[in-house]
């Protein structure tokens, strides 16, 4: 049976200083929120092991944390939960902000939420006149592979939205951030249409766990202003 005083002495440390515990021990009362009522230190220890450090126990692809002696569907849901706030938590200052002045602050907005995916989505952010954001959303959920958009989709949704601007954001599980030559071609296209309605295409920024590439920052497309 698990020492219940052990982890009440855990919580007491965290309450007194969190700087104190180390990374195993942060993990382990993570852990006890869903399995409160099992040993989860070694657990805990493994994860570290395998993914080194906390970010990358929680940027884990969920695969490779199945694989993981231990960590179940519950835990799973929960990772995913914990996914999402840690995404919301990034996005928060960007909406406030109002303005995406930068392409660095969609990167960063778009690499919490995409870090670790397994499947390539595609994310849009729609914009007014004076670039501030009307939307933030997903587009299209892909393959490992790729994902097969159609800029009429794209484009049907910022009239809907009477968006005045797109800067467009997708992942690669891979970890290549260089653009292919279908994302190239998918951008030219759809600035080319989008021009014809009055819609102007700001960016497309290719997102991995590490990096962000901007194809408009690095000169590799360039967008009438």
């Amino acid at each position: 049976m698990y020492n219940t005083g052990h982890r009440a002495r855990l919580r007491e440390k965290l309450k007194d200083d969190p700087t104190k515990l180390p990374d195993y021990e942060v993990l382990e009362l993570l852990l006890a929120q869903v399995i409160p009522r099992q040993d989860t230190k070694p657990l805990a220890k493994e994860l570290l092991l395998r993914f080194q450090t906390i970010k990358g126990v929680l940027e884990a692809r969920p695969a490779e944390l199945r694989l993981v002696k231990g960590f179940g569907p519950a835990l799973e849901v929960y990772w995913i939960l914990l996914r999402e706030l840690m995404s919301r938590r990034e996005e928060a200052p960007i909406r406030r902000r109002e303005v995406l002045a930068t392409p660095d602050l969609v990167a960063k907005m778009a690499k919490t939420r995409l870090a670790g995916n397994e499947k390539e989505e595609l994310w849009l952010a729609f914009l007014d006149t004076q670039n501030r954001l009307i939307s933030w959303e997903r587009g299209l959920m892909g393959t490992v592979a790729g994902i097969i958009c159609y800029p009429r989709d794209i484009l049907e949704r910022a009239l809907l939205l009477k968006a005045s601007a797109i800067i467009l954001v997708h992942n690669h599980p891979g970890g290549a951030f260089m653009p292919s030559s279908q994302d190239i071609e998918l951008t030219q296209q759809l600035a080319s249409s989008a021009e014809k309605i009055g819609v102007q295409v700001l960016d497309h920024i290719i997102v991995t766990d590490e990096n962000a590439y901007s194809l408009y920052q690095e000169k590799l497309l360039i967008f009438d202003k």
